[in-house]
C-alpha cells in the first residue's frame, strides 16, 4: 500500500513537469509568429517587418553571402502601398522539444505571382515572444502548393536529445563534414545518405521534394560534386535535438566555377543527426554580361 501510494505521488509530480514539456514543443506560436510577420509586411512594408521581427543578429544570405539583416534593411523606407506586394505563408514548421528553437518554411508570392519558397528558423526571446534569426529563399516553384488558408504540415518533435547545445553542435558538424566529404565524388549519394525519410529538399525551380521517394529524382538537379566548406554558422537547441547551419559551397556546371550557400536544418534521431531540410542558394552572377544560374546551380 505505501509502494502504491509512493507511485501515485511520483506520477503527480512528473505530470505537470510533462504537460510543460507538451506545451513547450508546440510549434503552434511559431506558425503565429510567422503569419503575424507576414501580415505586418503587408500592413507597414517590407523592411519594417523585417527588422521588427528580427534580432539584432539576424542572418540574411544575399547578394552573395550572409549578411546581418539590420545592417541591410533600410530603416527609413517608407511603405508603399501601391508597390507590388510581397506575400508568403508557412506550409511546413516544426519546433524542438525545448521549445525556444523553431522554424518554418512555404510559398512566396510577388505581385500575386508565385516565385519560390522561404525558410525562417525562429528563437524565441527572454519575453517569450518570437523573433526570426534566420531568413532566406529559394526559387524552387510553389505554383502547386497548398495556399495561405491551410494549416501547415508539422514535422514530428524529436525524442531524442544531445547533453547541451554545445554537444549538438560538435555533433552536427561531424555530420557535416562527413556530407562534405562523401559529396566531393557524389553529392547525390551523399545527401540520400543523411536526408531523413521525412525530410525536404529544395532544388530550384522543381518544387520542394518531400520525403525520400522524391528525393533521388530531384538530386539530379544538382551537379555531380559538390565542395561543401564548415559551417560559417547556426545555432542548436537547448534540448540538443534540432540545429541550422549555413556555409559556403562551390561546384562546376558546364565547366564554369559556381558559388553559392548550403542551408540545412538537423534532427536527432535514434539512427543519429538527419538531415531534414536541405537548400542551395546560388551567388548573383558577377557581371550583367553573365548569363543567370538556375537556382539550381
Amino acid at each position: 500500500m505505501i509502494r502504491t501510494f509512493s507511485i501515485v505521488l511520483m506520477v503527480a509530480a512528473a505530470t505537470p513537469a510533462l504537460a510543460s514539456a507538451q506545451q513547450a514543443a508546440d510549434p503552434a506560436p511559431v506558425v503565429a509568429a510567422e503569419r503575424a510577420f507576414a501580415a505586418d509586411g503587408l500592413a507597414t512594408g517590407v523592411d519594417a517587418s523585417f527588422l521588427k521581427w528580427s534580432t539584432p543578429d539576424a542572418i540574411m544570405i544575399a547578394g552573395g553571402g550572409p549578411k546581418r539583416a539590420h545592417d541591410i534593411l533600410n530603416r527609413n523606407a517608407v511603405f508603399d502601398p501601391a508597390a507590388p506586394s510581397l506575400v508568403w505563408w508557412p506550409n511546413w514548421a516544426g519546433v524542438a522539444r525545448s521549445g525556444e528553437l523553431g522554424f518554418t518554411t512555404g510559398g512566396v508570392e510577388v505581385g500575386g505571382r508565385r516565385t519560390g519558397h522561404y525558410f525562417t528558423i525562429w528563437k524565441r526571446q527572454s519575453d517569450g515572444g518570437w523573433k526570426w534569426v534566420y531568413d532566406g529563399g529559394t526559387g524552387a516553384t510553389a505554383a502547386d502548393v497548398p495556399g495561405a488558408d491551410t494549416e501547415p504540415l508539422l514535422l514530428p518533435v524529436s525524442a531524442e536529445s544531445s547533453a547541451s547545445p554545445d554537444a549538438a553542435t560538435t555533433e552536427v558538424r561531424a555530420a557535416e563534414a562527413r556530407l562534405a566529404a562523401a559529396a566531393i565524388a557524389d553529392q547525390k549519394a551523399a545527401h540520400l545518405a543523411e536526408l531523413a525519410d521525412d525530410g525536404r529538399l529544395y532544388v530550384a525551380p522543381l518544387p520542394p521534394a518531400i520525403g525520400a521517394a522524391a528525393f533521388p529524382a530531384t538530386l539530379d538537379g544538382w551537379p555531380a560534386a559538390f565542395r561543401f566548406a564548415e559551417p560559417s554558422g547556426g545555432g542548436a537547441s537547448d534540448a540538443g535535438d534540432l540545429a541550422w547551419t549555413y556555409g559556403a559551397a562551390s561546384w562546376d556546371r558546364e565547366g564554369t566555377l559556381r558559388t553559392g550557400w548550403y542551408v540545412h536544418l538537423w534532427q536527432k534521431r535514434p539512427e543519429g543527426w538527419k538531415l531534414a531540410f536541405a537548400q542551395l542558394l546560388p551567388d548573383p552572377p558577377s557581371s550583367p554580361a553573365t548569363a543567370t544560374p538556375p537556382p539550381a546551380g
